[in-house]
Parts: C-alpha cells; structure tokens; sequence
C-alpha cells in the first residue's frame, strides 16, 4: 500500500491503488519520454493525497520533485504559479540563452526590464525544465492547478504540449466545474471518484473516532466515498441528534464541509478567528504579515492565539508560513464572515502593507491598493487613481492581465459614470490584445446601464468586433468604424484611429461590405496626417482596396523592403498586404523577414499569421520546400493560440497543397474541414480557398465542367466564396477549366471583367493569370500569338505559371497535330511540374507526350515525399548548419525532441549522420 507525508506523519493511502500503480508506470518509464496527467475531481476527492503519493514515490526513484500549488488569492499576480515552480531550479537559467534567461527574470519581477511576450518565458520554462532533466528526472507537481494565475497556466500548458521526448511528467490537480488552460493542453485525465465502500470503511476507521453504528453508517452514506468527508463530517456531527443531521444531509457535500469547517471556527476563541479571517483574506503567506494585520483589528492576537486552529486541523504553520489544510477551509472562513469583517480585514492588511513597504514602489504597494480596493465598500475616486496608475505600470511591464483587472476595479470604485466607462472600454481594449473573448464581453456588459456618449457607444460595438484575427461581434461594419475614426482623429489621436480604421479593413477583407464601405475607409484612412509608408495605413489600404489601392501598396512596399532593416511586426503586416495585392515575391520575402524577430520576441500569435501569409503566397507559387512546413506551423501556432480564423485559413491552405500534390482524399476532407470552420461566418478568404482547392482536384480528375464552375464562384459577388483580391490569383485555372469544359463564353465574361480590373491595378498575379487566360479563350486564329507572348512575358516569371503555360500551349498545338511543336513544350512543363512537385500537372503533361508517342520516365521520390512536414523543416534547418538547441529555439521545442525527430529521421533517407543531409539536399 502507498503512502503519503503530512509532515513528519506517514498516513497510509487507502483505496487508490489502482491509480498509483498508473502513476508508478509514468514515473518508471520516464526515460523512454515525458508526459503529463490531469487529476480531476471534485473538491476533498484526494487529488492532493495522491499528487503527494506520487511525489514520495518519485522521489524514492531518485526524480527531482518540483511542487506548485495554486492559490485563489493570487490568481492576478501573473506568474506566481511559475515562480514557486521554478524557484529551486532558477540557479541554472545561466544556460539560457540571454533572451529566454532575461524574459524569465523580468517575469519573476527580478528585473525592471518589461515582461516580453508569454510564449518567449513559455521557452526559457521548457528549456530550463530540460536542462534541469539531464541531471535529473524531474516531476512537476501542481495542485489546485484551476488557481494559477492565467500566465502561469499557459506556460504550464505550451510546456505539457512539448515535453514527450524529454524525461519531464507534469502531474496537475484540477478541481471539476473549474475552468482551466490545461484542460486544452492536451494531456490525458484521470478521473478519481469516491471509494468503494470496503475503502470507505476502512479509511473512517483509521480516524480512530468511536461512532454509533446508525452513526457511521449515515457518514458513509453522507460521504460519498469522499476521503475529506468521510474525516470530518463525523467530527462535526458528533453528539447531533436525527433532526439536526437531516438539516444538514440535503446540502450538497461542498457546502455541507464548508459549513462544517465554518462551524469549527465559531467555536475557537474570538482571536483565533481574528487570524483566520486575516489568513483567509490575506493573499500572501507569511506570517508576520497575518500577525501584524490581526493585531489592527484585536490587540490580543498574537501568535499563541494559532494554536487552536492547528489542533482543529484548520490550518499549519511552519517556516514563517500559515497555510490552510485545504482550500475549503479557507473559503469557509470567508464565506462566514460578515462584509463588514472582510472589508476590516483587507483593511488591516493594507495598512500593514503601506507600513512594511514604506510607500516605496514594488509588489508589496501593488498588494497594498488591492488590499484598498477590496476594503472600499463604495465608490472611492483615491483608491480607483491608485488602481488606473497601477495599470499604466503593468501594461509598461507587459502584464496586460494585471492592468485589465486593476482597471476593471478601477471603473467599480468610480464616482464618475464617463470615468468608470472610460476606464472599463480600457480594459476592455486591454483584453482584444490579450484575445480573451469572455472578459471582454463581460467587461461591456458592465457598461451597458451607464449613460455612454455617442462615441463610447460607437468605441464599445468596435472593441466587441475588434480581434485582428477577424473573430468576434461584427455587428458595427466599417462605414460605422469610419466614421469613429475620423471622429477620434479629429480628437488628435491618429494612433488610436488608425487602430480603428485596421479592425474596419480586416471586415472587408474576412466579409465582403460592399464598395461604399470600402471607399469610406479608405478616404478616412489616406486623410490621417500620418507618413504615407507608415506599415499599418499601407496595410489597411490593401485590405481595404487591394484593387483600387493595388498601385499605391506595390509602390510603399517596394520602398520599405528596400530599407536595410525592417521592423519584424512590420514585415508580418506588410507581407499579408502584399498577398492581397499581388506582389507574391514581396510577400514571401516581407513574411520571411517577419519570422526571424517574431520567434525571437515570443510572439507566436503574429507568427501564425506571418507562416499564413507565407504559406499561401508558397502554395500559389508551388514552392513546396517552404509551403509544406509553414503551413503545418501556421496550422499547430494558430490553434495553440487560439486564433479560429488563422486556423480556418491554415487548413484551407493545407487543402490547396494537397490538391497540388495529388493527394486527393486529404485535399477534398481539408476542404470540408474548413468549410465548415469558415461557413456559418461567411469568412470568404477562406471559403474562396476551399473551392480553389476543390477545382484542382476535379482538374486532375479530369472534371473540367466542375472546376469552372467552382471558380466561376469567386467571380459572383452573391457567392459567399466571392472575394475581390483572391479571385485574381486563379483566372489561368478557370480559363483552363472553360476551355476543356465548354463553358469558353462563360470564361471569357469574367476574363472581361478582370480586364477591366486590371485597368485598376498592377497586381502582377492578375496580370500573369490574365496572359494565359487570353491565348486560351481567344478565337484559334489568334492563340498562338497569345500564347508566344505570355511565354515571352516578364509576367509569366514564376515556374508554375510559365508551365502552366506550356502545358496549356503544348494541349493546344497537339489536338491541332502540331506533335513536333508540341514535345519541346510539354517536355519542359512536366520537368518544371515534376521539379515543383505539382504530381497532378506533371502528370497531366505525361499523358499529352504519351498521346504524342513519346514515354516519360517516372518522376524521382523526393526527399519531402518521405517525411512529415515537420521533419522536412528540421532538414531544412540541419542543412543550414543549425544546431539541436538552435532549432529548438526557432520551433519552439526541446533540442531533446527535435534529437528524438532526427533519429526517426536518419533511417528514412537512408542516413547516419547529420552531415548527410545537406548534400541530400542539393542533390535533389
């Protein structure tokens, strides 16, 4: 049988061995690889015993423990979860690189430096927790996980995801009915119901309690099978007749053991109480603290006056602490306190804290106004000034989470309703940064019954719409955001509108709000006294008028990329803009410039964006070496950061790659994937993709009428796949589909209207789908003219369009028996194809030489046709001499992980050392 320490006392674990067998065989297998556990259930259920079981038992294994347990109290303090996690292994974050080493510091507050990006302290925790594991195993222990603050969550939660080559386990307790982050890491649950009776039994006679038989066979009943219970109700019901105990067994069990802990406590001396009630609101720990503060309220506390709560087994004390024996305990205590004693309290511990810190900035003047804040019953403009100035300060930091919920108590405590509005559409604002849907809502609602004026009214329909993922309420469109933005700029604040004027362009660019929509935007945007090459204003003239605005974007692009340096979140923006215009070789050199600075900085949000734009403009161009990879990262960052329209756009993307390399059951399950993610929204980028990819398997399949008729709905403004920008990167393929399909008057309709498009912008992949569109739809006398020209043209540079266009032509000359012409043409399409690895089109090449009587030899496997998408970025990254730690950092993973990919590598390509890979490489 298991044990488990409570101090110096070893008490037997009764009825839970079938559960520490389990985490026996995870602490044994260890060094095959990491993993993690959720232990759920509800509250007194044993999570914490058997969290404790598995650390004894991983300690006797010789594993380094590593314990956390979170704390209702600080669930605002952001990362002081982390903090008491790492604090015994913070000694060796001098193997840090210096970015990850200073983000982990500035995080603990050991630094003044501003805390950088989450997910960049995300990767100095994995790599110091693996960097620890080398010298030993190492357990991280986390009880009451639902109370880490959210920062520690999701560090904890990125560091589950990536732990399983590296002898890490992450064992988590989580009570049910509370929300956490770690429920979406992905690891597995167990459960922990009550115990069987045999075990229940058992356990209520190890309290050694003499109990009437009708007695204990209430308590079993009562109890549940759970462990707490089963401990306490007796001592609370003993000496109670039949009536009192039927008062009490209709509660549900919660209640009932924080009403038997609440009934323990009115029976102590009043200034033991004192203490607990201190203890109970205090959000720290020591000591000293709870002593000093009782002694404001009773000037009999002290010390001694504990006593009684450590013999009732309410609390413990130890090494300058007072901790509750169960967070139960602690809620009771509050719980039965009048509002007039809590508030006395946090009173008395501000005052305590004002006198410790001495008015000195820093943590303990922070938990002073809170301590203020919770003490003021009513409106108190003082302590709200106190609350927005500690805001500026943890936004200056980078704990935007802090300053959201200082400004949240700011806006409770305001006398003033435009100052309590003003200062909850601050935090709201605060939170689309941080793309916390839930507090946002929660935070209008809370402005609803204040009388706003019009622009509050307006700033509150744009902050619900606001996510630059495109996600949330959209019900303000962007003439209304227009609008707001020439008034808030005529207020002298350009920042703020051309943030305004930003959420107003991505509407137009995830749901079509017509031209008069558009030209607004546009008019606001390009009146704003602001440099005409500043990134986000080209940004939203290409989001808002790729078309109209197409000539003016190329133009500031071309200027900014001429620059030595570009500002990484700058390059991410402009090369999605130059996606929409177009310009695909300045978006796949703007995107690559972004990834560099953005994996270094953490910010993973914005690199998913940029691997999207990426990946996209790789796909059109049949890159694959760069499309395979970006586009599996920009799939696994987009979901990891929660951005539902950035994985939407991903998948969708992935369904075009697969199209294109013939991989039809992927591509058509992709498709419908997206759709569905995309549909009920109507977000047409994504919508308009998904039948792109759908065409390109029905033209492999021979299916021309059906890919016409797919891509003819990017051009039918009342088609939901409608979209002004995208539809001008396919009009080769539909000219293609209408010309073996029957559909040549239908083609050449929308080949009109695209030249009138034209007319309006320089987009160079309209004007390379336009050169072939034409010699195919063009009457027989004139193709073979139009065709020479666009294979003459500079616009027909890219190696897919230039094939596409000899496999169009070579199609051509060959059913006019012009074999001998034909060859050379189809010869050189199905080497570009088969080079590209475009399998369909290659082919498709092959059977026009075979009709013409000439054998192809089959295409040669590549070295991406043997590996995962992940595993070819690992290659990539090998061959350009990268090291495991160097790609671990760029990735985001455990050099020990991406040591694990190279050895399932190696056997693949048929290797036994890194340096074979790159001349594998070139020789492909």
């Amino acid at each position: 049988m298991s044990t488990m320490s409570f101090g110096e006392a070893t008490t037997p674990l009764i009825g839970r061995d079938a559960e520490i067998r389990a985490l026996a065989g995870m602490v044994d297998r260890i060094h095959d690889g990491g993993g993690g556990l959720m232990v759920r259930g509800e509250a007194g259920i044993g999570k914490s015993a058997l969290l404790a079981a598995a650390a004894a038992l991983a300690a006797e294994r010789g594993l380094r423990v590593l314990t956390a347990v979170g704390v209702q109290s600080e669930t605002l303090l952001p990362y002081a979860g982390l903090h008491q996690l790492l604090h015994p292994i913070q000694a060796h974050d001098d193997r840090l690189p210096a970015p990850q080493r200073e983000a982990l510091r500035a995080a603990f507050g050991m630094t003044d430096a501003a805390v950088p990006d989450l997910y960049l302290v995300a990767l100095a925790t994995l790599n110091l927790l693996v960097e620890a594991a080398t010298r030993a195993p190492t357990l991280l222990v986390v009880d009451d996980a639902h109370w880490l603050d959210q920062a520690s969550a999701q560090v904890l939660a990125f560091v589950a995801r990536r732990i399983e080559s590296a002898p890490v386990l992450l064992l988590a307790g989580i009570r049910d009915g509370f929300p956490s982050v770690l429920s979406d890491a992905g690891l597995p649950g167990m459960p922990l119901e009550g115990l069987p009776e045999a075990a229940a039994g058992s356990l209520l006679d190890a309290a050694g309690l003499e109990l009437a038989p009708k007695t204990r066979q209430r308590v079993l009943r009562e109890a549940a099978g759970n462990p707490l219970a089963l401990m306490e109700l007796p001592r609370a019901w003993d000496g109670l007749d039949g009536d009192a105990l039927l008062r009490t067994s209709w509660l549900p069990l919660t209640v009932r053991l924080e009403k038997t802990f609440g009934s323990q406590v009115a029976e102590l001396p009043p200034a033991t109480r004192t203490l607990l009630l201190v203890a109970a609101v205090n959000d720290g720990s020591v000591l000293a603290e709870t002593l000093a503060a009782a002694a404001r309220l009773s000037r009999d506390a002290a010390e001694q006056d504990l006593a009684p709560a450590v013999a009732a087994r309410l609390i413990a004390t130890g090494q300058g602490r007072v901790v509750f024996r169960h967070p139960l305990m602690r809620s009771a205590i509050y719980q039965a306190a009048s509002l007039a004693q809590r508030h006395a309290a946090h009173a008395a511990i501000a005052d305590t804290l004002a006198e410790l810190s001495g008015g000195a900035p820093g943590d303990l003047a922070d938990r002073e106004i809170w301590h203020r804040a919770a003490a003021s019953p009513r409106p108190d403009d003082t302590v709200a000034a106190a609350l927005d100035a500690m805001a500026d300060r943890a936004r200056q930091r980078g704990v935007a989470a802090a300053a959201v919920s200082a400004l949240e108590q700011a806006a409770r405590l305001s006398h003033d309703q435009h100052e309590r509005a003003e200062r909850l559409l601050r935090a709201a604002d605060a939170s689309v940064e941080l793309g916390n849907h839930d507090v946002v809502a929660r935070l209008l609602r809370q402005t609803e019954p204040l009388n706003l004026s019009p622009q509050q009214r307006t700033r509150v329909l744009w902050i619900r719409g606001a996510f630059d993922d495109g996600t949330g309420d959209h019900a303000v469109g962007p003439l209304a955001l227009a609008e707001l933005a020439e008034t808030v700029a005529a207020e002298g604040d350009h920042e703020r509108a051309l943030r305004i004027l930003w959420s107003a362009a991505l509407r137009c660019f995830w749901v079509e709000p017509g031209p008069q929509a558009r030209e607004r935007v546009v008019a606001v945007a390009e009146a704003l006294p602001i440099d005409r090459r500043h990134p986000q204003l080209l940004a939203v003239l290409a989001y808002a008028a790729p078309i109209e605005r197409g000539g003016v974007v190329i133009d500031g692009l071309r200027e900014v990329t001429s620059q030595p340096v570009v500002d990484p979140q700058a390059a991410r923006l402009l090369g999605t803009a130059a996606v929409l215009v177009g310009a695909l070789d300045l978006a796949e050199r703007l995107s690559a410039a972004a990834l560099t600075g953005l994996r270094s900085h953490g910010r993973l949000q914005l690199l998913a964006r940029a691997l999207s734009a990426q990946a996209w403009s790789a796909v059109f161009l049949v890159d694959l070496d760069v499309a395979i990879p970006a586009v599996h990262e920009a799939a696994l960052l987009a979901a990891e950061t929660g951005q539902p329209l950035m994985y939407g756009t991903a998948v969708s993307t992935k369904a075009l790659l697969a199209a294109l390399r013939g991989e039809r059951d992927d591509a058509l399950a992709l498709a419908t994937e997206a759709e569905r993610l995309s549909l009920t929204a109507s977000v047409r980028p994504v919508l308009a993709t998904v039948q792109v990819a759908r065409a390109m398997v029905a033209l492999a399949d021979g299916r021309f009428a059906e890919a016409h008729d797919r891509l003819a709905r990017m051009h039918d403004p009342s088609d939901p796949s409608h979209h002004i920008a995208l539809r001008c990167y396919f009009l080769g393929l539909l000219a293609d589909a209408a010309a073996h399909s029957g559909n040549v008057a239908e083609g050449r309709v929308i080949l009109a209207e695209m030249e009138e498009v034209a007319r309006r912008t320089p987009s160079p992949a309209l004007w390379a789908g336009l050169l072939l569109a034409r010699a195919l739809l063009a009457e027989e006398s004139r193709a073979p003219a139009l065709f020479e020209e666009a294979l003459a043209s500079d616009a027909v540079r890219w190696p897919f369009a230039r094939a596409h266009t000899q496999l169009a032509y070579g199609e051509w000359l060959r059913r006019r028996r012009r074999v001998a012409q034909a060859k050379p043409l189809l010869r050189s399409a199905r080497e570009t194809f088969d080079a590209l690895g475009a399998l369909p089109w290659s082919e498709r090449a092959r059977r026009e030489l075979r009709a013409s009587g000439e054998r192809s030899e089959q295409r040669p496997v590549e070295v991406r046709d043997r590996l995962t998408a992940q595993e070819l970025q690992i290659v990539q990254m090998v061959a350009e001499g990268m090291t495991n730690r160097e790609i671990g950092e760029r990735l985001y993973v455990s050099h020990r992980t991406i040591g694990a990919h190279l050895y399932r590598i190696f056997p693949k390509l048929g290797i036994t050392s890194r340096a074979e890979l790159g001349a594998i490489l070139q020789n492909q």
